[in-house]
């Protein structure tokens, strides 16, 4: 099997057209290089440089690994730059989860694409999913990383990292009684009476428990009389007249029609955190590239909200 070091030294040998130039040119000595070349034409069994008397030129046979060889060699560098682009987290592939309501909020959307636009030779894989099932695909390293309300507690192989939070919003159909004032917060515990619709449990698992907390304090528990299987669907019933729900402000971009949202007031405890989930321990360069860029976008994000 040919070395590459020999293609190297003999391509760098018919570029010159000396071996004394070559030689200088490789950092080494004279007679080793000759010997080098010697060996490459003893083991292809023909000549393979014509002795000039002021240096060397390709024979025909020389020509065509001057061409194979230069040929070879591109691919060997080219294959030196995936790996070391892989070792970057330049290039690879990564896996990223997020619940409906965290894909409302524009920061998902911008980091991934900005991600996208950074690292184009990384290729992105998304998926939607309530929280337990995307909890239960990076445990099982189905996805590298998930954004999700939860700060996942009680999975010791995943950590989730806080990365911006948002208020939640009393939505309620257009025509409820509630909604003829808008523009002025709503105490909680004015919703006592209210029929609820909420996400399943193990969709919305933090903002579902967030919600039943914050009404408990506000003096009430309440009245769950449908659970719908994604956000989406919750805003769908609401629109329909089933009940009133709490989402993230960041549903509002839905801009679902028979819908009005109202701020709530006595409920400090009542926010929508977003977070990523990722697997203790996962030391992939593309996941870490990826991690620094949402961090970094978040601190700005944080820093823009304060100001």
């Amino acid at each position: 099997m040919l070395e590459l070091r020999r293609l190297h030294a003999f391509v760098v040998i018919a570029e010159e057209g000396h071996i004394t130039r070559a030689a200088e040119r490789l950092h080494m000595q004279q007679p080793p290089l000759t010997r080098l070349l010697q060996k490459l034409e003893a083991e292809m069994g023909v000549p393979l440089m014509e002795r000039l008397p002021r240096g060397v030129r390709p024979t025909t046979a020389g020509l065509a690994l001057l061409e194979e060889a230069r040929a070879v060699l591109a691919r060997a560098e080219g294959v030196t730059e995936v790996v070391r682009r892989a070792a970057r987290g330049e290039q690879g592939r990564l896996g990223v989860g997020f619940t409906s309501s965290a894909a409302l909020h524009p920061f998902v959307p911008g980091v991934l694409r900005h991600f996208r636009e950074a690292f184009s030779g990384v290729s992105v894989a998304l998926e939607e999913a309530g929280t337990g099932e995307l909890m239960d695909a990076l445990v099982h390293e189905r996805l590298d990383a998930a954004f999700v309300r939860s700060p996942l507690s009680g999975t010791p192989t995943l950590q989730a990292e806080p990365i911006l939070v948002e208020p939640m919003l009393l939505a309620l159909p257009m025509d409820h009684p509630l909604a003829q004032d808008t523009r002025t917060p709503l105490p909680l515990s004015a919703l006592a009476g209210e029929a609820f619709v909420l996400y399943r449990r193990r969709v919305g698992l933090g903002l579902y428990d967030a919600i039943l907390v914050a009404c408990r304090e506000a003096g009430f528990s309440p009245q769950v009389i449908q659970e719908a299987p994604r956000m989406a669907a919750t805003l769908s019933l609401v629109a329909a007249g089933l009940g009133v729900s709490i989402v993230p402000a960041s549903m509002q971009r839905l801009r679902g029609d028979g819908i009005a949202y109202r701020a709530l007031s006595q409920c400090p405890g009542l926010i929508a955190p977003l977070h990523l989930a990722t697997r203790v321990g996962d030391s992939s360069s593309v996941l870490r590239r990826f991690r620094e860029l949402v961090i970094e976008a978040a601190v700005a994000e944080n820093q823009s909200d304060r100001t």
